[in-house]
């Protein structure tokens, strides 16, 4: 059983939420149903050296006191000397462009259905905004190859394969850093057994946001928090942006050859709210397209999410228990006050 299958099977949605515009031929100016209201004076974003997300070696011998202090205080950070062999990160580029590159009614083959969670579409959080965002997605999750099949009966083994090896070295990675960022939280034993095991629930997300007529009234991603422990976003162009109290939206210049990590609801409420899950968007621009990569890393579904009051900053919990598949319905019904729905 994965988490997402299940959990959205049972609140389908419209072909008409899930069908992207054709970007193949997109329209000279901005369409009506993709333009967002004028960004707000207090909705403007800013680049501030003090402001911007910290840059984080992995192999300083102080990186688990600087990731933990990066969480509690942007609950994000760019990762550098990750691990992550640079092949593997371009091969899986050169692939990302491949599928987006491809005449939209072989795309449309792997269409994602109504009540499913992987393939080809919108994003899944689209039916809860009034404008479509600028973008078309593709969602792995566990073999590709069925989707795959469908846009290339057969040439689809160099993709899946090159998938499957980038999930294998971000899983390692996603175990270290949870495994790191439970020892801070005290997490005894018993609930953390399911790092090492193969129960994980994995996604993949694909992102293609194309050059826009009028990137300033339109949006790549609107915004949102991940439902993850955390995601590993490989991005090597501008265009994410998160949402820092008392300073706004802060632009995320990626480094050379880091990887973004962010934080989900799932680790929120596991700390209990010490560290942060960042709200976070995508902005386009009028002459570049961008793509990005990135890597859910979850709980079995049957885990049980219970806040940590070991640090003594937390003696009250904050959140009730909860399962991760009975989160993941709350976030598919409310999307953003699912959060709200399980604080005591």
């Amino acid at each position: 059983m994965d988490t997402l299958s299940e959990a959205y099977k049972g609140i389908p949605l419209n072909l008409g939420d899930i069908i992207p515009l054709d970007f193949s031929s997109p329209p000279p100016t901005l369409p009506d149903s993709h333009a967002w209201f004028q960004p707000s004076d207090d909705d403007c974003s800013f680049d501030d050296p003090a402001s911007s997300m910290p840059i984080i070696d992995f192999l300083d011998p102080k990186a688990t006191e600087l990731i933990g202090l990066a969480c509690e205080k942007w609950g994000a950070f760019q990762l550098k000397n990750h691990g992550i062999p640079l092949d593997v990160i371009q091969g899986t580029e050169e692939e990302v462009k491949r599928l987006f590159s491809l005449p939209t009614e072989q795309k449309l083959k792997a269409l994602r259905s109504p009540g499913g969670a992987s393939g080809y579409g919108r994003a899944r959080i689209s039916p809860f905004f009034p404008k479509s965002m600028w973008h078309e997605g593709f969602t792995i999750i566990g073999s590709s190859a069925r989707d795959v099949k469908k846009i290339w009966p057969d040439d689809y083994a160099r993709f899946c394969d090159r998938m499957e090896n980038y999930e294998k070295e971000m899983k390692v990675l996603a175990e270290r850093l949870t495994e790191m960022l439970f020892d801070m939280l005290k997490i005894p034993e018993e609930k953390r057994k399911w790092v090492v095991t193969s129960d994980i629930s994995e996604v993949l997300q694909l992102n293609f946001f194309p050059s826009c007529p009028e990137p300033d009234r339109a949006m790549g991603l609107a915004p949102h928090t991940d439902t993850s422990i955390l995601t590993i976003v490989q991005s090597p162009s501008t265009g994410l942006q998160l949402f820092k109290e008392g300073k706004g939206w802060i632009n995320v210049h990626p480094h050379p050859n880091s990887l973004i990590v962010h934080l989900g609801d799932l680790l929120h409420i596991i700390s209990n709210g010490r560290f942060c899950s960042p709200l976070h968007r995508v902005t386009l621009n009028e002459t570049r397209k961008r793509y990005s990569i990135a890597y859910f890393y979850t709980p079995p579904v049957d885990y049980v999410l219970s806040p940590s009051l070991s640090g003594d900053n937390s003696p009250v919990a904050l959140f009730r228990d909860v399962t991760v598949k009975e989160y993941h319905e709350i976030r598919a019904q409310k999307f953003g006050n699912s959060l709200s729905l399980v604080r005591i």
